[in-house]
């Protein structure tokens, strides 16, 4: 305290001169029309100016967080879309055969939607990752697919508390059961490296028909995606080394370079249909032993 008023009165001139510039400044502006307008001027120019940044910051968030409300929607209408196709053909077609497909898709019956964020990704590598900021805590478990806004994205390999590892599409290790939506014909999607933005569908059938252009979908194989969601359009057709099937480039749906918001699809469902899959293993090994 001593040193506090020591401070004020060694400098109480100084402290003098401020207030009274203080006071001069404000009779200044008040008293003369000329002055106060431009002081106006100059504060609505500097409120505006940032009044803008606020409002780009503000702007900025409220985009992310509809980009996120769109790729959930995407997702959804995809899957709406795929069922819109089953009531046409069940109206035009096999019945039994559409039952059977309907109860796979089920407008994502079985399947919860969780919004995450990749937050790390390379897209140069022939094993290529993604990392998103979602793990265990979240309900999130490996081989549990994952989806964005413009179609399949990947499948969790690894799990932390708070984060995920993912094979994305654009890895040598990833395999993806897929057919050609409306022509009922199934092959395995993988990629070899290069472009980013391809990938080949594999062990289509020679006496198979279908055209450049031709949409890809997930087959509804495995529990990890639904059948029916969007992978890609077939862009070449080529045939495989040993000319008894086909090989289909197709150009992907995701751009991976852009990738930001993608949703992970829970499955409560998923041990169970891991685990009997696991024990039908486990029984042919021990057939052949």
């Amino acid at each position: 305290m001593n040193r506090l008023l020591e401070f004020i009165k060694k400098y109480n001139y100084w402290f003098l001169f401020v207030l009274l510039e203080i006071i001069g400044i404000i009779m200044l502006f008040r008293f003369n029309n000329y002055q106060a307008s431009v002081y106006l001027t100059s504060a609505n120019a500097v409120s505006g100016k940032l009044y803008d940044m606020s409002s780009a910051v503000t702007s900025y968030a409220d985009v992310k967080e509809q980009n996120r409300e769109l790729t959930r929607q995407n997702i959804l209408l995809e899957n709406q879309v795929a069922q819109l196709r089953l009531k046409l053909e069940k109206m035009n077609g096999d019945k039994e055969h559409v039952d059977s497909k309907e109860k796979a898709i089920a407008s994502l019956d079985g399947f919860t939607l969780l919004e995450a964020q990749v937050i790390n990704a390379t897209t140069n590598k022939v094993r290529n990752y993604l990392t998103i900021n979602k793990g265990y805590r979240d309900g999130v478990k490996p081989e549990m697919g994952v989806v964005g806004g413009r179609g399949v994205i990947g499948i969790v390999y690894l799990t932390s508390a708070h984060y995920s590892l993912v094979i994305p599409l654009l890895n040598e290790k990833s395999n993806v059961s897929c057919r050609i939506r409306d022509r009922g014909y199934f092959g395995t999607l993988s990629w070899s490296g290069g472009n980013t933005q391809t990938a080949w569908l594999n062990d289509i059938p020679r006496h198979a028909r279908f055209k450049v252009g031709d949409y890809v979908v997930t087959s509804g194989f495995s529990s990890v995606f639904p059948e029916g969601m969007y992978v890609g359009k077939i862009e070449k057709v080529f045939y495989s080394a040993d000319g008894l099937s086909y090989q289909c480039l197709v150009r992907l749906g995701t751009d991976f370079g852009k990738l930001r918001d993608v949703n992970v699809l829970l499955s409560p469902h998923l041990m169970e249909h891991k685990a009997v899959e696991d024990s039908a293993r486990m029984a042919d090994l021990k057939e052949i032993n």
